[in-house]
C-alpha cells in the first residue's frame, strides 16, 4: 500500500476536518514520499544502547557554490578566501578519536566552474581539512550532453587543480556526486531542473564511486527510501529509479551496474513543532542559526544509518550550503566551534563511542570496509603528526595524470 494509504487510513477513525488538516499539513511538507518509510523504519531500526561499541563516521557535504544568490566574481572569491583562511584557524584545534580535525567535502558544480576559486580552495584540501567532488546544476539536459559535462569537468578538476583521485583497482578517474536541486534523475514531477530521466548508468560509467543527494526532504524529489545506505540502478521508462535499491549488507558484494547511493539521516523532529503541532523535519541540513548539536546528533544516531549487519558503524553524512550569506556565519563560526568541543567532551565522557572525521570519499571505502568486513584502519590508516590520515585525498592528488581515461562519446 502506498504511505499515502496507511496514512489515510490510520486518520479513518478521525473527524473529517481533522483529518483533511492533518492530510493538507503532510502534503505541504512533500511528508507523503516518505512518511511511510519512517514510520516503518522508526520500529525496525537498530537501537543504540548508549553503552556498546559505537563508531561514528562525521562527514560534511557542501552544496559548494561560490556564486550563488547571484554573487559576483568579487564577492564569490571573498567568500572562497573566508573559507581558506578561517576554516584551519576555527577549527584547527579540534580533533576526532584519530586525532584528525574536522573535514569538509566541497562538491563544487560545473555549472559555476571558475579556476581562480578553485586554484585558491586547493590550498584547504592540501592542508588536509577539504576534499572537493562534483555537483551540477542543469535543465532540460540530454544524455550525451550530461555525459560530456561530467568529463570534461571531472579531467578538469585533475588535470588542472590536481584534485579528485584514481580508482585503485582500475586506475580511472572517480568522483563524488550531489545533483543540483535535488533532482537526481529527473526526479521533479514537473520535470523541472535536470532533463536525464536516467543518470546513474551515466554517473557510473563516467567515474562517479558514489551519489551523496539525498535527503532532500522537504522536497518533492525525496526518495521513498530513508537513512539508507544502498544500491540503485536505471530503471528503463521510469524516472527517480533511485526512490528503491538494493540495501548494502556484510558480505554481500557490490551489484553490478548499480550505483551507490549514500543517504543522510532524515527524521520527524518533535522537539521542534509548527504551532506547537506540527513536527518540523531534521533532514542533516547544516544552515544559518541551525549548527550542529548534541541533540541534533542523538537524533542523526537514532536515525541508524549503517550497513546492514554492521549496526555499529554509524554513518552521518551532513549537508550544507557552505557559502549562502547567512550560513557561512553559522558554518565559520562559534556555533560550529561549539558543536565540535561538545562533541569531543561527549566522547571523552563515554569511551565506548570513537568518532571520525571522513571525506565522502572515505565514507563510501567505510561502507566497502564493512561489506567486506575490514577494520577501519584497512580505510583510513595511521596519522600523521598533523592530523591528516595517511593514504587519504592528498596523497591521492598528487599522483601521476598518466594513464588518464578518455571521455565516453
Amino acid at each position: 500500500m502506498p504511505a499515502m494509504g496507511y496514512i489515510g487510513a490510520g486518520l479513518a477513525s478521525l473527524g473529517v476536518a481533522t483529518a483533511t488538516g492533518v492530510l493538507a499539513a503532510i502534503r505541504a511538507r512533500n511528508l507523503q514520499y516518505w512518511l511511510g518509510s519512517y514510520l516503518f523504519d522508526s520500529c525496525s531500526a537498530p537501537r543504540w544502547d548508549g553503552e556498546s561499541p559505537l563508531d561514528l563516521f562525521i562527514c560534511v557535504c557542501d552544496h559548494y557554490e561560490p556564486e550563488c544568490q547571484h554573487a559576483d566574481r568579487g564577492k564569490a572569491m571573498q567568500r572562497v578566501e573566508r573559507w581558506v583562511t578561517e576554516y584551519p584557524r576555527l577549527f584547527g584545534e579540534f580533533r576526532d578519536s584519530r586525532d584528525r580535525p574536522p573535514q569538509h567535502t566541497c562538491f563544487y558544480p560545473a555549472d559555476e566552474y571558475r579556476p581562480e576559486y578553485l586554484d585558491r580552495l586547493s590550498a584547504l584540501v592540501h592542508a588536509g581539512y577539504a576534499d572537493v567532488d562534483i555537483h551540477l546544476h542543469h535543465h532540460n539536459d540530454t544524455p550525451d550532453n550530461f555525459r560530456q559535462t561530467m568529463c570534461e569537468f571531472r579531467d578538469t578538476l585533475h588535470n588542472r587543480h590536481g584534485m579528485l583521485r584514481r580508482d585503485p583497482v582500475t586506475n580511472e578517474l572517480i568522483y563524488g556526486f550531489i545533483h543540483g536541486n535535488w533532482s537526481l534523475c529527473n526526479s521533479r514531477p514537473d520535470g523541472e531542473l535536470c532533463g536525464v530521466d536516467h543518470e546513474l548508468g551515466i554517473l557510473r560509467e563516467t567515474g562517479c564511486y558514489a551519489d551523496f543527494t539525498m535527503p532532500s526532504a522537504p522536497s518533492q524529489t525525496q526518495t521513498k527510501t530513508i537513512n539508507s545506505i544502498y544500491y540503485a540502478q536505471d530503471i528503463p521508462g521510469q524516472r527517480k529509479s533511485h526512490d528503491t535499491g538494493l540495501r548494502a549488507r556484510v558480505g554481500q558484494a557490490a551489484p553490478a551496474n548499480h550505483l551507490l547511493m549514500i543517504q543522510g539521516p532524515l527524521s520527524l523532529d518533535w522537539s521542534r513543532r509548527k504551532c506547537g503541532v506540527i513536527p518540523r523535519i531534521e533532514n542533516a541540513d547544516l544552515h544559518d542559526g541551525r549548527p550542529g548539536t548534541l541533540g541534533r546528533l542523538q537524533s542523526w544516531i537514532r536515525s541508524g544509518v549503517h550497513v546492514e549487519g554492521k549496526p555499529d558503524w554509524r554513518f552521518v553524512k551532513l549537508h550544507t550550503h557552505g557559502c549562502k550569506d547567512g550560513n557561512i556565519d553559522t558554518l565559520l563560526g562559534p556555533e560550529m566551534q561549539w558543536f565540535h568541543a561538545e562533541l569531543a567532551a561527549w566522547a571523552t565522557a563515554r569511551p565506548q563511542v570513537r568518532y571520525h572525521y571522513v571525506t565522502a570519499w572515505e565514507m563510501a571505502r567505510l561502507v566497502h570496509a564493512a561489506e567486506q568486513q575490514q577494520s577501519i584502519d584497512s580505510v583510513l590508516g595511521g596519522t600523521t603528526s598533523s592530523g591528516t590520515a595517511t593514504g587519504g585525498p592528498t596523497d591521492n592528488q598528487r599522483e601521476s595524470q598518466q594513464g588518464q581515461p578518455t571521455c565516453p562519446r
